[in-house]
C-alpha cells in the first residue's frame, strides 16, 4: 500500500512539473489612452503561439468604435464589452489583417480588444507580428 501511494505521488510530482514546465498562455495587457485632443491611437506588437494582448479601452455608451490590424496574416483579433472575458464571454465584434470591425459601443466602461492567432498556426509556435490602430468617436 506504502509503494502504492508513493509512486502516485510521485506521479502527481511529474505532472506538476510537467505543467510548470510548459508554462501558461501569456497574456500582455496594454492599456490604449489617445493623445490629447485625438480620438484613435496606431500601436505594434507581437506574441507567438497561443499567447495573445489585451488592449483595454475607456470609452462611452453610443460612441462608434473602429479596430483595423495589420501584419501577420494570422493575426486575428476580438472585443468584448465591459466585464466581458476572453473565453468567458462571447465578443461584440471580431475580425482579422484586412478585415477591419467597427460598432456602436453598448455601455460605458473598459473594451477589452483581445489580438491573438488560430489554434493551427499558435500550435506550430508561430510569431505574429501586427500594428493595431483602435479609435472611438
Amino acid at each position: 500500500m506504502k509503494h502504492v501511494i508513493a509512486v502516485l505521488a510521485l506521479a502527481c510530482l511529474l505532472i506538476g512539473l510537467a505543467v510548470s514546465a510548459s508554462g501558461a498562455d501569456q497574456v500582455t495587457t496594454v492599456p490604449v489612452h489617445f493623445a490629447k485632443g485625438a480620438s484613435s491611437a496606431k500601436l505594434k506588437g507581437h506574441f507567438t503561439g497561443y499567447d495573445s494582448v489585451h488592449y483595454t479601452l475607456d470609452a462611452n455608451a453610443g460612441q462608434t468604435a473602429t479596430v483595423k490590424l495589420d501584419g501577420s496574416s494570422n493575426a486575428s483579433f476580438n472585443v468584448f464589452k465591459p466585464g466581458d472575458e476572453p473565453g468567458a464571454a462571447e465578443a461584440i465584434g471580431s475580425g482579422s489583417v484586412g478585415t477591419p470591425w467597427e460598432g456602436q459601443l453598448p455601455a460605458s466602461g473598459e473594451y477589452i480588444v483581445q489580438v491573438y492567432q488560430m489554434r493551427a498556426s499558435a500550435r506550430r509556435g508561430e510569431k505574429v507580428d501586427f500594428a493595431i490602430e483602435l479609435a472611438a468617436r
